[in-house]
């Protein structure tokens, strides 16, 4: 009897001891799948993290593109303060004086009207010529009558060029397969001010069309021709701005913005979503997009960089280049800003979600941060007592100084912002100050049950029950 039971305690102990391995082994299993699963989960959202990064700069990049670069108020806008830019004056400038004194043969023309012995003067007062030129065309870059002119030239090219991309063009057989700026307007403009000041340089008084409304007649290229007396190039003062195939790179690439804008758009939304729903710790992914935000933004301000220096090398060096250069950081600026914000928002956002965990690190700085806070705000109250206590009294006794020093500080702000609006706060910000100077100097009375009145009171009633 007691053999039959060892044999059936042992064949329970090998029974539940199989039994605890099978159940070891499973859960086993289940920490394994448990393990990989979480990792393929910190995988996937981590990647969905840095797509939605990119997706973001690729949404800034197609917002800034369709709302500047394909609307044509827009563009005429950024492009209006230009002609102001030092470089960008200079190479306009440039370019208009070389294409005038090319047409006109101004030397040929001096050393027709110069005797044979003075012949040799034609080159030196030719360049002086050109100087007083230049310097005519910049004058009149820089007036606000041209700046209507301006955006006009600006309004048409950028119309025209969004016709060819689109492909609606009626015209473009007219010019071939190309956008130009013409400049002839400009010309026009100079020449009225150069005959007005420079007679003698064309023998006549030009009479040409007052373009300052912005209005240009068809028949100008005519009426500049026949008022210099000389045949005109047909690329009289006009430049390419894009050829047959830069146009065809670019309907490709508008052609993709226009089709991808909307899905870079709805992408980084459902990709954050997507990433933040799976992520098994939210905090390390919100701190993975921050710092991709920062990677992102860094790419784009490269490729910008890229396609400056690409469009620069197509320039000739000198003038027109700077007058390039200038010109396309003015028109990116409004990028550069944009990237520079994602660039600082994904720094902090990388900075806040690192502060918040639980590493060594951060926990020590938040432990010392509010030991400062309180420290901060012990020192804060003591100090609001001790004005509240002091302060009135202090205020009394210096009350003229306070209010001098309160006029002298309005008197320096008020020649330095000289504007109406910063004057009429300026006035405000005094009269509050006179005010509570006034109200904190004024003597206050003692509350019934005070140390004074108390010690005034007793000081009385001895005076009155002392004997004569």
């Amino acid at each position: 009897m007691a053999l039959d039971d060892r044999v059936s305690e042992d064949s329970e102990l090998v029974r539940l001891r199989a039994e605890v391995s099978a159940l070891q082994s499973r859960l086993d299993s289940r920490v394994r799948r448990a393990s990989a699963l979480g990792t393929l989960r910190r995988f996937a959202s981590a990647l969905l993290i840095a797509l939605t990064a990119f997706c973001v700069a690729a949404s800034m990049v197609g917002v800034w593109a369709a709302t500047t670069v394909l609307d044509t108020d827009r563009w005429v806008a950024a492009v209006a303060p230009l002609p102001q830019e030092p470089q960008v004056a200079a190479a306009v400038a440039e370019y208009t004086t070389t294409q005038l004194f090319q047409a006109v043969d101004v030397e040929q023309r001096l050393r027709s009207v110069l005797p044979p012995r003075a012949a040799f003067l034609a080159g030196p007062v030719a360049g002086e010529l050109r100087d007083a030129v230049r310097s005519t065309v910049s004058k009149v870059l820089r007036s606000d009558r041209f700046g209507t002119v301006w955006q006009g030239l600006n309004r048409r090219a950028h119309q025209r060029a969004l016709a060819i991309i689109d492909g609606s063009s009626t015209v473009v057989t007219g010019y071939g397969n190309r956008v130009e700026i013409d400049l002839l307007p400009l010309i026009n403009q100079v020449l009225r001010e150069l005959s007005t000041q420079l007679p003698a340089l064309f023998g006549r008084q030009l009479t040409l069309p007052d373009l300052s409304s912005g209005a240009v007649p068809e028949n100008l290229r005519v009426r500049v021709q026949e008022a210099l007396g000389v045949p005109l190039p047909a690329n009289f003062a006009r430049f390419t701005v894009y050829d047959s195939g830069q146009l065809r790179r670019v309907q490709q690439a508008v052609a993709a913005a226009k089709r991808d804008l909307a899905l870079a758009v709805i992408s980084t939304s459902v990709l954050a979503v997507l990433a933040l729903l799976i992520s098994p710790g939210r905090r390390r992914t919100l701190l993975q997009l921050g710092l991709w935000l920062v990677i992102a933004a860094v790419t784009v301000t490269a490729a910008l960089r890229a396609l400056r220096a690409q469009l620069l090398l197509e320039v000739s060096p000198g003038a027109y280049r700077d007058g390039v250069a200038a010109a396309l950081t003015s028109v990116f600026a409004p990028l550069r800003t944009r990237g520079a914000q994602m660039l600082v928002i994904g720094a902090a956002l990388a900075l806040t979600m690192y502060l918040i965990g639980p590493g060594r690190v951060p926990t020590r700085l938040r432990r010392h941060l509010a030991g400062g806070l309180r420290a901060t705000g012990r020192g804060l109250a003591a100090g609001s007592r001790a004005l509240a206590a002091r302060g009135p009294a202090w205020a009394a006794g210096h009350r003229d100084p306070l209010r001098v020093g309160g006029v002298v500080v309005a008197a320096v702000a008020a020649l330095l912002l000289t504007s109406w609006a910063w004057m009429f706060g300026i006035a405000l910000a005094l009269a509050t100050y006179e005010v509570l100077i006034t109200v904190a100097a004024r003597p206050r009375r003692a509350a019934p049950g005070s140390p004074q009145l108390s010690a005034g009171v007793s000081s009385a009633g001895a005076g009155r029950g002392t004997p004569a």
